[in-house]
């Protein structure tokens, strides 16, 4: 079993924010692969399903950002799992916008919402670093990164989400380099 955790914020009036590409990245995943529908649970939406041999619990954590390190370790308590079946996707301004990097641990370069899973569990977990960009400036990035995506933008994010869940079993397989490669390669296709 591998928890997949959507990092972002709930309700509407967030769906189409850059801080949300968590959110977005698992919808897709759970669409593409068929997962089934989405539940109350771990002050989460969660929704089960396989991809490839794999058996994946994808998490959307209900609390808000600042606290979606509860909502993840409850998901790990309740199936006894380590830290290392947990991948958190997430937006990341230090990338350009729509790439994706993978990796295994690190630093939190300031997203509160990997501070939250590091409090609790240290920082050992894998995470899908889906680029925002960066605004420029400091004073512009909580509402570029609570801002949301401009309509110029739409297609471009739409063909990224689709590569991620396409390439997903890469991911579910601990290919890191496979998967990302392949979300790269399907984007330059597009």
């Amino acid at each position: 079993m591998q928890i997949w955790a959507g990092l972002g914020n709930p309700g509407a009036q967030y769906a189409l924010h850059r801080h949300n590409v968590g959110f977005m990245a698992v919808d897709a995943i759970a669409a593409v692969h068929r997962f089934g529908p989405w539940q109350k649970r771990f002050r989460s939406l969660v929704s089960e399903g396989r991809i490839g041999r794999h058996r994946l619990l994808l998490l959307k954590p209900q609390t808000f950002m600042n606290d979606s390190g509860d909502a993840v370790q409850q998901a790990l308590r309740f199936y006894k799992l380590d830290p290392d079946a947990l991948t958190a996707f997430h937006d990341e301004l230090d990338l350009a916008p729509m790439k994706v990097k993978v990796r295994i641990g690190g630093g939190l370069a300031g997203h509160n919402g990997l501070r939250s899973i590091d409090a609790g569990l240290g920082p050992d977990f894998r995470r899908v670093r889906i680029g925002i960009g960066h605004p420029g400036h400091k004073d512009k990035v909580t509402p570029y990164v609570l801002g949301n995506y401009a309509k110029s933008e739409m297609e471009a994010l739409s063909d990224l989400l689709g590569a991620v869940a396409a390439e997903a079993e890469w991911l579910a397989d601990s290919d890191e380099v496979r998967f990302m490669s392949d979300v790269a390669r399907r984007q330059s296709d597009e």
